[in-house]
């Protein structure tokens, strides 16, 4: 068969709990972005801050809007062109100090867990990375049967994904690989690194095999500059694309 859009399908009710865990994960950090701001933020400006496509972050406005957790008003201005919408937190839409015990509890259960891996497994970076590249392949999604990605539209939908997980992505300006300026397991990574930069990995490398694309080297370079990761995806036409070949 010819190349077809690269999509993600997958069975109905799989698509819906995937697509929900996402679709919380993204607008969680869009409300967080409009919390932190100084002042009224469009639409580009919150995609750009939080490394989503404007479409997205568009959605994820008018629902936080609808739940009564954002305001939106249009700007004034007195030159040409069409004045924009801009967003703004709602004042008391949640209780900071109870958003800030939930991260608490759940980065405290995150390093239970990851020390208990780390105690437990004789290679904690390996056990880690193969339970990141199960959810990996969840999360993308599998693709239509009969349809070719190639591995340019496996690493736009490979960005596509981390944006929605919180890193970030850009693509590197070196080429080949993408620079994550986020991370979501920062803190657990600064007392664990051998577990979420592992998880991290298997992400990718999961993603990437359930896309079946050809690209099964993943290199991770963990705090490549400060607070920022990058990835590299290296193509071999000649290895399975089943993200075990992938390395570190």
């Amino acid at each position: 068969m010819g190349n077809q859009p690269a999509r993600r399908t997958a069975g109905a009710g799989a698509d819906g709990r995937r697509r929900a865990m996402l679709s919380g994960v993204s607008r969680s950090a869009v409300l967080e972005t409009l919390r932190a701001a100084q002042s009224p933020l469009s639409v580009a400006e919150v995609a750009a801050r939080v490394g989503l496509h404007p479409n997205t972050v568009r959605r994820h406005l008018d629902r936080l809007t609808a739940d009564g957790r954002a305001d939106r008003t249009t700007e004034s201005r007195n030159r040409p062109g069409r004045p924009r919408q801009l967003y703004t937190a709602r004042a008391g839409a949640g209780d900071p100090a109870s958003d800030e015990a939930a991260e608490s509890g759940y980065r405290l259960l995150a390093d239970i867990l990851a020390g208990h891996l780390t105690g437990i497994s004789p290679d904690p970076a390996a056990a880690a990375g193969r339970a990141g590249r199960v959810w990996g392949g969840y999360l993308i999604g599998k693709p239509p049967p009969f349809t070719r990605i190639s591995p340019e539209q496996a690493a736009e939908l490979l960005t596509e994904l981390l944006g929605e997980l919180g890193f970030a992505p850009a693509p590197d300006p070196a080429g080949g690989g993408i620079t994550l300026h986020a991370c979501p397991f920062r803190e657990v990574a600064e007392h664990h690194p051998d577990v979420a930069c592992g998880v991290h990995l298997g992400l990718m490398q999961g993603a990437l095999a359930e896309l079946g694309t050809p690209a099964s080297s993943v290199r991770l370079e963990p705090f490549a500059a400060p607070r920022t990761c990058r990835a590299r995806i290296e193509t071999d036409p000649g290895a399975p694309p089943d993200g075990k070949d992938a390395h570190q």
